[in-house]
């Protein structure tokens, strides 16, 4: 009996690994000044299986620490924490890289939207947002979707539709000197303000003033900007390139200098 058993018995097959298991709830770090909104929204988060609270903070000092200490997946920043909300994004972003913020405002208007949106914001709400949809709003900036109501849709696109026709608007009649057009030929290939500042043989300070100077000439704000003004304008190919750093010499520049 205990043969024939052992033959008909086939072998179990093993789970596949990770079979049955619930995926890993949402860590949500919560800055707001308010408590009873921090209070609120635990017990809205407190409902969904998928939602974790992991620190909570009523202060910018508070929340850079819970952004270093605790692992987190969304950051709910309430905007009136900080005199400076996008500055606190950028400086959130750096100390905590895995974390997507969606920021709470009071109301939210185009420049703060457009600003916020450049700075790496995955989503902004109004402070009077329903629940639900502020957990629909978690879980897919969660995902990696970025979150607009209809009107801050509205307003990227007409943000992006200005920079276009400004970054293919006619050039502006600022000369561009050779210095500066090294350090704008040096940028379009990737390279970084150290390795910029080390190839010409000047500091990293030196090379922020010359392209905040050329950002002022050219009307672009960042290094896509430049990029693209190069692109439309074909601004490197309106001199002859200069190939040799010994061709020019970059004066040292005081901080904070025009």
């Amino acid at each position: 009996m205990g043969t024939e058993s052992s033959k008909n018995n086939k072998p179990s097959t093993p789970a596949p690994a990770g079979a049955g298991e619930k995926p890993a709830p949402i860590r949500v770090i919560i800055a707001d000044t308010q408590s009873i909104y921090r209070v609120g929204i635990r017990k809205i988060f407190a409902l969904e299986d998928d939602v974790r609270v992991v620190a909570q903070a009523e202060n910018l000092g508070q929340t850079i620490a819970a952004a270093l200490k605790f692992p987190a997946d969304v950051i709910l920043l309430e905007a009136a924490i900080t005199l400076n909300p996008p500055e606190v994004v950028s400086e959130l972003m750096k100390k905590a890289p895995g974390a997507k913020i969606i920021v709470v405002l009071v109301e939210p208007d185009e420049e703060d939207t457009v600003d916020l949106l450049r700075r790496g914001v995955r989503g902004i709400v109004s402070r009077s947002i329903s629940p639900d949809l502020l957990v629909r709003c978690v879980r897919k900036v969660a995902e990696g979707e970025t979150w607009l109501d209809n009107r801050g849709v509205n307003w990227v696109l007409e943000a992006y539709r200005s920079q276009a026709a400004q970054l293919t608007s006619p050039r502006p009649k600022q000369k561009i000197s050779d210095k500066e057009l090294l350090i704008i030929s040096c940028v379009t290939q990737g390279m970084r303000n150290k390795e910029i500042a080390r190839e010409i043989g000047t500091t990293e300070q030196v090379i922020k003033n010359y392209l905040r100077k050329v950002y002022d000439k050219l009307g672009v704000s960042d290094r896509l900007e430049l990029a693209l003004y190069c692109i439309h304008h074909h601004l490197l190919q309106t001199k002859q390139p200069v190939t040799s750093v010994s061709q020019v010499a970059i004066p040292a520049v005081a901080s904070g200098s025009k």
